[in-house]
């Protein structure tokens, strides 16, 4: 668990270097985050219909509770949360990190939700960036093939928290 262990308290630690307070936690902390497993199918080329694929121990939020998050914020400490979490039988599974960023984002009623990336973003098929979209324009970029790879759980996560409030 490199995630909820060194990599967590070491932005902990840079967050405190900085002048900030900060937690290292993981969605299974005070039962913050509870997992699903993720199940997807794809096409057997072979016999011309769909099979499931077993992700192993992938999951996705289905629910948040934000008790643990109300208390460190009333005391002025930043979570820093990493993305695992139990299922509801007490299976660890990991979770990406956009998808459980905006998860957490909707049930605190975030104003804002960062993402970061090591790409420079959407672009459209002339290169350039696509600096706001809306949820339907997101739907026509993913159908067209602009949005591709890894972007489509981030701006999947963006969607979802915007719908969610």
């Amino acid at each position: 668990m490199v995630f909820a262990g060194s990599i967590n308290k070491e932005i902990v630690s840079w967050i405190g270097t900085a002048g900030g307070r900060a937690a290292g936690l993981s969605g299974k902390d005070g039962r913050l985050v509870t997992a699903e497993k993720v199940g997807r199918s794809e096409p057997d080329p072979n016999v011309g219909i769909e099979r499931k694929v077993d992700l192993g121990f992938v999951g996705e939020p289905v629910a948040v509770d934000c008790t643990i998050l109300d208390t460190l914020a009333k005391a002025g400490i930043i979570p820093v949360i990493a993305p695992i979490a139990n299922g509801a039988d007490g299976t660890t599974y990991n979770i990406n990190a956009d998808t459980m960023a905006g998860a957490i984002a909707a049930a605190t009623g975030a104003s804002r939700l960062f993402l970061l990336t090591d790409v420079a973003g959407v672009l459209d098929k002339s290169g350039a960036l696509v600096a706001e979209a809306h949820p339907a324009d997101i739907a026509a970029l993913k159908a067209d093939g602009t949005i591709s790879g890894g972007m489509i759980p981030k701006l999947d996560t963006c969607v979802a928290a915007v719908q969610s409030g």
